[in-house]
């Protein structure tokens, strides 16, 4: 439960926590990233936002597979710091 009462929603499976994960780059090495993310042993489902200097990738990942694109995005010269974790459903309440 949160300070205000409300329980915490969360997707848990053998991986750990249903997450979202988010990299910001720039438009010209989009290609290169979605390749990267495309070499993980897990399926990535991609939305893309596009802004005026960067492109938004951002997907679904359970907790426990974090590191492992850390290590695949590092390994393809991405700046692994820039991966932005989030709960997708943390703003989200119960009925």
């Amino acid at each position: 439960m949160t300070a205000s009462g409300a329980p915490q929603l969360a997707l848990f499976g053998r991986e750990g926590e249903l997450i979202s994960l988010s990299v910001a780059t720039d438009p010209k090495l989009l290609e290169d990233l979605l390749e990267a993310l495309a070499s993980l042993d897990f399926p990535v489902n991609p939305q893309l936002y596009h802004r005026t200097a960067e492109v938004l990738v951002e997907f679904p990942a359970y907790s426990n597979q974090v590191e492992k694109v850390r290590e695949v995005l590092l390994g393809q010269g991405f700046d692994s710091g820039r991966i932005r974790v989030s709960r997708p459903l943390a703003g989200a309440r119960s009925a």
